[in-house]
């Protein structure tokens, strides 16, 4: 695979989406669970071409996976924080390399602005988190400094 695709996840061309294809994606973000039968009833189309849009939104890269939605909370990571880093110019894919591999990491961003780099975490409680950006994070070269923003309470937005 090319490092293109690797790093933005596009396979085909980039093309407009249709209403119907717009549609499809808003009830997989809602229910990544639904089924093909489902998906076609709500949108007016046959399993079949139901069945070819969704396949073609993954060849295409337009769908990138599907995935549960965690209350972190309740899965025994109890603290969250978003951390921005200021890192070494041009060292973005070493950066995003090591911190893809933190335990707890969750999203990963290249930002504009005073930062550089917005990351997502979950541990269990902030001793951990603060043992993750003392030592795991700021132990990277690359990273120049950290800010560590506490988050009190999160909501994951699902299209109705």
């Amino acid at each position: 695979m090319a490092e293109d695709q690797l790093t933005t996840g596009r396979v085909g061309p980039v093309r407009p989406l249709d209403p119907i294809d717009a549609a499809i994606l808003r009830l997989l973000r809602a229910d990544g669970r639904a089924s093909i039968r489902s998906i076609a009833e709500q949108v007016h189309i046959s399993r079949a071409n139901a069945y070819a849009r969704v396949n073609r939104l993954l060849d295409d890269g337009v769908i990138r996976g599907f995935a549960a939605l965690v209350d972190h909370e309740r899965a025994g990571q109890g603290a969250s924080a978003y951390i921005t880093l200021k890192i070494v110019q041009d060292s973005w894919r070493t950066v995003r390399s090591k911190l893809a591999r933190l335990p707890g990491a969750t999203h990963i961003a290249l930002v504009s602005g005073d930062f550089d780099v917005l990351l997502l975490v979950h541990t269990a409680d902030n001793r951990e988190l603060r043992e993750l950006v003392l030592t795991r994070i700021q132990a990277i070269p690359e990273v120049l400094s950290t800010r560590t923003l506490l988050v009190f309470e999160e909501t994951d937005l699902i299209p109705e």
